[in-house]
This record gives C-alpha cells, structure tokens and sequence, in this order.
C-alpha cells in the first residue's frame, strides 16, 4: 500500500469514527471511542485495502489501454465477490465479535441481511470510484502518449523529407558539372548555350526543391527543357518521346523525379549515332512511365544510388502508392505513381492523431456515463431501501425500481463494455485488415 493511500485511510477511519462516538454511542468514554475506531479502521482499511488490491493486480495484467472489455468486465465480476465476502466479513466481525449483539447463528440467519446489503452497496461505490480514477489516469497516461509518439513520427518524417530533398542540389549540379566539362573540351560554343539553359533549370531546381510535389504539367516542361541540354551533347545519339495524357497534366508527381530519371537512363547506358538511345516518357494507368532501350555501359564506379533510392523514398513518405520497376532483355521502365492530390507529411499524422484522440474522448464519455450511471444507483438505492422501511415496512415496494434500474444499468454496461460499437468498430476492423490481407 502506497503511503499517501495509507494516509487517506488513516483519515477516513478517523472521520467516521468521531461521527458515530459523537452521534451513536450512549457512553462517551475512552473504551468506546477505540472501539469505533477499531471497527471503522476494519471497515476503511479492508474494503479500502482490498479493491485498491484488486485494481492494481487488474492494471498490471489486464490495463485498460489493451483489454478494455476484459478488463471491465473481471473488475465487475471480481468487485462483487471480493466485496461480498469482506462485507461479511466485517460486519460478523463488528456485531458478533466486538460488539457481541449477535451469535453466529442469528448473524447468518437473515437479522443482519439488510445491513450486510447496505454495506455491499457502500463498497460497490467506493469500487466504482477507485476503478473509474483507474481508467482515468489510465488513458490520460495512453493519450499523452499517442500524442507525442505522432509528434515523433511527424518530426522524423519531416527531417527525412528534407533530407532527401536537400539530396538534389549538390546531385543535379555535379551531373551539370560533368557535362558542361565534357562540352568544353569537345564544342565550346554549346558550352556557352549549356551553361545559359543550365541556370535556366537551376532556378528551377532551386524553385520546386522545398516542394513536396509538382505537377505533372511543371515537371514535364522541366525535363523537355533538360532534355534540350543533353540533345546539345548528346546530338543524335538520344531520342526523346513524350506522350502524356491532357488529363494527368493538373495531377502530381514528386519534383525533379523525371530530371533525377534522364540521369539514370544516360548514365548507365551508352548511347551512339548508330545505336541511339531512346527515351519514353508517357502515362498509363495513374502512372508516369520512364522507359529506354537497354544498352547497358560497362560501371568504372559504382553507383551513388541517389536517383531511384532518392525518388522511391520521397513518395514512400507521401502515399502508400509504390514505384515500380520493370527490366527486361530489351528495356528498362520505372513507374512513378500520379497522385490526384497534394498530400501533407504532417497533416497526415496530425489528421490520424486527431481522429484517434476523437474516438478516444467518445469512448471515456461512454464509460464516464456508464460509471455515473452505477455510483447514482449504488446511492440512490439504499436510500429508497432506508424510506421504504421507515415509511412502510410492510410494503416492500423498493424491489421495483432495484429491479428495474438494474435491469437497465446491466444493458448499459454491456452496450458500452460488450455489443454496442465497440464490438461493431471490432467487426469493421477484423473485416479491413482482412482485406488488406489479400
């Protein structure tokens, strides 16, 4: 036992033990207040002791967060018996030991039920309390937690983002480099006409490379114009065709992914006037096709990887969409998902996050009513017990409403804990991951 809660107890006792030596006993005397302070520290320290047991042994093997619906319902069945049981054992303890009012055979004879009830009662109410601050701390404890892991994941995804990105400036300018050098020594006025287009699509690197996308239109009329550069050393020895759809002009591609493309297609085959190299560059099914004829070089390096790793990466953080690659005997063709619109790296999360934190605060509003529902019943009903007897104890009515509202708060428990829509949201999400399977 925690030394606060001792502490609680301790006070508890003490409270209640004044009230009924001060209100309850004929002789006010030294003996008699140790003794209702001996019964009440029985009373505060068993029942107060033995549920706080229950809910930590319940926290460590069945926490709310995991088995809400399991953990509901051992802590409703288990607070029943425990309570039963020290209830019982208090009061034979109180009126047949201490206080010697009754023999063991009149105590379990039926004299002393309605008490015994009234105290079940007093304990399934100081049940309820201590298992609803349980599920309170422990889903505040949950949600913080879900709230900075989406901010982790938010944070880590926008430091890798633009790490990629920050990947294509010194990239883009050393292939430029290269070319322009071979261009100086073989034909120095296209240099010159090399060097004002390449600051041309400098801009444009240093323009879309904060972007997370472009469209398809921008990124098309990028690579035509870069593909000029190349046709300016390359002459005859690269084709380009372009054939991509109208309607996938206003849809999304990642920035520099066709630019990033070209590289690749000129840097790992060789390309000559009679074997040119040809490039495609068309739509087809949501995708954008890159495709050449496979006349592979011979690698005095290896390769840096930054191209196609740099692309797959940057749409793996965008959309679920993959990139593909097909290569065969005669050509090699990578496929870049299009994407109808703009994904947000962080509103992603954030959207998730917020989504999860809604359907967290219904799900404790539920609850919350479910256990306001239970502590009004564990009070409102000794007291129509108590008016019952004192007005007309002959006429039994408070059986009625017991009954009645009883019936209704263990429909209430298990339309939040059992069948209602936690065991539909159960259903639907069994039935997606099912699919997601195929």
């Amino acid at each position: 036992m925690k030394r606060k809660s001792f502490f609680i107890l301790l006070w508890i006792s003490l409270g209640t033990s004044l009230f009924f030596f001060l209100f309850f006993t004929d002789e006010k005397s030294m003996r008699n207040f140790m003794i209702t302070l001996l019964i009440s520290s029985m009373y505060s320290f068993l029942l107060g002791a033995g549920n706080g047991l229950i809910n930590e042994v319940l926290n460590k093997k069945f926490p709310w967060s995991e088995a809400t619906t399991k953990r509901a319902i051992l802590s409703i069945v288990s607070i029943l018996i425990i309570n039963f049981i020290l209830v019982y054992f208090c009061n034979y303890m109180n009126f047949v030991v201490f206080q010697g009012n009754a023999t063991t055979a009149e105590f379990f004879s039926g004299k002393y039920n309605f008490i015994n009830w009234f105290m079940i009662n007093i304990a399934l109410l100081i049940s309820a309390f201590l298992h609803a601050k349980s599920f309170m701390e422990e889903l505040k404890k949950t949600s913080k937690k879900e709230v900075v892991e989406q901010k982790l994941i938010a944070k880590s995804a926008n430091a890798q983002f633009e790490t990629l990105k920050n990947q294509l400036d010194p990239h883009f300018l050393f292939n430029s480099l290269n070319v322009l050098s071979s261009l100086i020594d073989e034909n120095p006025r296209q240099a010159q006409k090399f060097t004002a287009s390449m600051s041309k699509i400098y801009r444009y690197v240093l323009e879309q490379k904060d972007k997370e996308l472009v469209t398809v239109e921008d990124e098309l009329e990028f690579a035509k114009t870069y593909c000029e550069l190349l046709k300016t050393r390359f002459e005859d020895s690269v084709d380009f065709i372009f054939d991509v759809k109208k309607e996938d002009f206003r849809r999304y591609v990642v920035p520099l992914s066709l630019q990033l493309l070209l590289e690749n297609c000129i840097k790992h085959n060789f390309a000559t006037s009679s074997k040119p190299l040809v490039i495609k560059v068309f739509s087809e099914n949501d995708t954008l096709c890159i495709e050449n004829n496979l006349q592979v070089r011979e690698q005095m390096k290896e390769s840096a990887g930054i191209g196609l790793a740099n692309i797959v990466q940057r749409y793996s953080l965008l959309t679920r969409r993959n990139v593909f690659i097909e290569k065969s005997e005669d050509y090699f063709k990578v496929k870049l998902p299009i994407l109808l619109e703009k994904p947000n790296v962080i509103n992603t999360k954030t959207d998730t996050s917020d989504a999860s934190y809604k359907k967290a605060q219904k799900r404790v509003k539920e609850i919350k009513s479910f256990y306001s529902n239970l502590i009004s019943y564990c009070i409102v009903i000794p007291f129509l017990v108590i008016i019952n007897l004192l007005t007309s104890p002959k006429n039994l009515w408070f059986y009625f409403p017991m009954l009645g509202w009883g019936i209704g708060l263990a429909a209430h428990g298990m339309s939040v804990f059992a069948i209602g829509k936690n065991w539909e949201d159960k259903k639907i999400r069994e039935i997606l991951e099912k699919e997601n399977k195929r």
